[in-house]
């Protein structure tokens, strides 16, 4: 039976902060390099939703059966040179939801936001050797370079991070 993945824009986190803070640690803590290390604490986890919505942050979660099980970010440039782009931040799928549709939904329903917001131009990061990294290349993602060294691991190894564009047509 496939689950119905039901997609949510947030404009307060109030209502979701236990559920939020349980998916960013879960994944921290299975590996996911979205700028935290394991073992992740539900303390920061809180912290750093509740400091996270801003005017320019367009976060939308997922949910099956009413629990969240993933999320994604639009960060609208504000600069007056980059009203045109927008970068696509902390997608992120809970290790039981994966395999399921959940990230490839969030991220149609993140491109087509940004088209709405007049965006042309997406950029995103991610890891090196994540399997992100064919997700976001399936969406037409581009490499635009690497820089080594940009993260540190939870094995306190410094990881690749592989920097992507997309332009979007209208």
């Amino acid at each position: 039976m496939l689950s119905v993945i039901k997609i949510e824009e947030i404009n307060s986190i109030e209502n979701h902060l236990d559920q939020l803070s349980k998916l960013l640690a879960g994944v921290v803590d299975d590996g996911a390099s979205i700028g935290f290390l394991p073992p992740m604490k539900l303390s920061d986890a809180r912290h750093y939703w509740q400091t996270v919505l801003n005017q320019n942050v367009i976060l939308y979660i997922a949910k099956i059966h009413n629990e969240i099980v993933g999320t994604i970010q639009v960060h609208l440039c504000t600069k007056q040179n980059g009203l045109h782009r927008a970068e696509i931040a902390k997608l992120m799928t809970s290790p039981n939801a994966r395999r399921k549709g959940v990230a490839r939904t969030l991220m149609n329903v993140a491109e087509e936001r940004a088209i709405i917001e007049g965006r042309t131009l997406l950029t995103l990061d991610t890891r090196e050797g994540d399997p992100s990294n064919l997700l976001y290349q399936s969406f037409g993602y581009i490499p635009a370079g690497k820089i080594p060294n940009f993260a540190l691991s939870g094995e306190g190894a410094l990881d690749t991070t592989v920097i992507y564009y997309k332009i979007l047509s209208k």
